[in-house]
């Protein structure tokens, strides 16, 4: 039986065990990726503060429309795709990912700080771009650390780890700004209506305070970028390719033409840029929580129980991932979007307690998905561009994500909340179906074959 090409990549990329002494697949993983986990937990716990409160803040204090939120949220996403695309690409010229991280993670700490003291949407929209702006400085080079310091076999763990470790952080942010509601304004009732008679029973004074105390707790993930190294010092001669394999390896690898990337990796790019047509913000999950009947402090909940299937699943999905090859457990995870979306979509108002099971398995969609769909981008390009290919997949489903955000927003506007989830369930739905041809595409010869030695464990 002719093996998937996937596994083959595998197979033909992972130095055989018995050249180590040891099987790679027990090897610890490097210090840079526990210590970037750690990094992005503290910056998840500062975020995930403000996030879920910020379109009730946004919709029921501000009064704003949910057009302009779904414009607020499309603008932040395009900056980030703007400026991931640049310092991925930046940070492979100049060879350097460290200072990059570290501006990424200070800048937010002030975009929070504007978002708590905010009076008008565009106040909102200004913090919230600098928060952004933070993002994309880091996002490509963390990445593509994580990737220096790792091989093809470890990458499904190293990528699954630093997800669980952002999310926990996540969970423990929305857990913390649940705690600050109950404390700040006491036990919620639960009360039917929308978004803005929740606000008006939430004064805006205690908002603000909760985003205040998330843009302190930013600090401590600055602060630990300050121990972080570039990949030469992190990595022993020993367990790193030499800079003649990887130019070997590059020189070798076949090219696409369009910035040296190779073939596959376009192929890969250009089929998750189709599902990001479906991927909305995630804004407008909550929003839908809020239109049948859950308060703020109900609406944290259920976005902390994402969160917790989200950090529960991602280490799993990961190591399957390194065993089964990225596509399958891909597949698995969209066809579970698609689910959920649909279910957002035809869930009557007498059963709003399903929103909780479709936000449990919204979490496990991500958790399959995310830091597994990062392997695969890692998996096709060399090691002397991944920060380029990591920022071009950022940009690109940015870009598509705010065009996603938008139609969403416009269409909830105007034909209501069904239809516009039906819509994100339709892209989810293409997307997957053309996830067979992109596979079929795909050949041992496509993809690189960068050496790389594990270290011992």
């Amino acid at each position: 039986m002719r093996p998937h090409p996937e596994h083959a990549i595998v197979h033909r990329m992972t130095p055989d065990p018995r050249s180590t002494g040891s099987p790679s697949a027990v090897a610890p993983l490097p210090r840079a990726v526990w210590l970037l986990s750690w990094v992005s937990f503290f910056a998840d716990v500062s975020s995930e503060m403000v996030y879920p409160l910020l379109p009730l803040f946004l919709v029921g204090v501000l009064h704003s429309s949910k057009t302009q939120l779904g414009a607020i949220e499309g603008a932040a996403v395009l900056l980030v795709a703007v400026m991931t695309a640049f310092a991925g690409w930046r940070s492979d010229r100049l060879g350097k990912r460290v200072p990059w991280i570290r501006f990424g993670y200070g800048l937010p700490i002030l975009g929070k700080a504007i978002i708590a003291l905010a009076t008008a949407w565009p106040m909102v929209l200004g913090g919230r771009l600098l928060d952004r702006f933070g993002k994309g400085l880091r996002a490509s080079p963390r990445d593509a650390l994580i990737g220096d310091v790792v091989g093809i076999d470890q990458r499904g763990r190293a990528f699954g780890i630093h997800r669980a470790f952002d999310t926990a952080g996540a969970l423990v942010g929305v857990l913390l700004s649940a705690l600050l509601l109950w404390w700040l304004t006491g036990t919620p009732q639960q009360s039917a209506g929308a978004v803005a008679e929740h606000a008006a029973q939430t004064p805006a004074w205690v908002y603000r305070a909760i985003f205040g105390v998330g843009a302190a707790l930013g600090v401590a993930s600055l602060l630990l970028t300050l121990l972080l190294r570039e990949s030469g010092t992190t990595k022993s001669p020993s367990s790193a390719p030499s800079a003649a394999a990887l130019d070997s390896a590059a020189a070798s690898m076949p090219r696409a033409g369009g910035l040296g990337l190779p073939r596959s990796y376009w192929s890969v790019l250009s089929v998750l840029i189709l599902f990001s047509l479906a991927n909305s913000s995630d804004t407008f999950l909550l929003l839908r929580a809020s239109d049948f009947g859950f308060s703020p402090w109900a609406v944290v909940l259920l976005y902390a129980l994402f969160n917790l299937t989200y950090a529960v699943v991602s280490y799993p999905a990961g190591v399957l991932s390194d065993a089964i090859g990225r596509w399958r457990v891909i597949a698995v995870g969209w066809a579970i979007y698609a689910m959920v979306y649909v279910g957002l979509a035809v869930l009557p108002d007498s059963t709003s307690w399903g929103m909780w099971p479709l936000m449990a398995f919204y979490g496990v969609y991500m958790g399959l998905t995310d830091g597994v769909g990062k392997a695969l981008i890692v998996d096709h390009v060399p090691a002397t561009s991944r920060g380029t290919a990591m920022g071009l997949f950022y940009a690109a489903t940015g870009f598509t994500t705010l065009l996603a955000s938008l139609i969403v927003g416009l269409a909830w506007d105007r034909a209501g909340a069904p239809t516009a989830f039906g819509i994100g369930a339709g892209f989810a739905i293409v997307a997957l179906l053309t996830l067979p041809i992109v596979r079929a595409r795909l050949s041992p010869s496509s993809a690189p074959a960068v050496p790389f030695t594990p270290s011992a464990p």
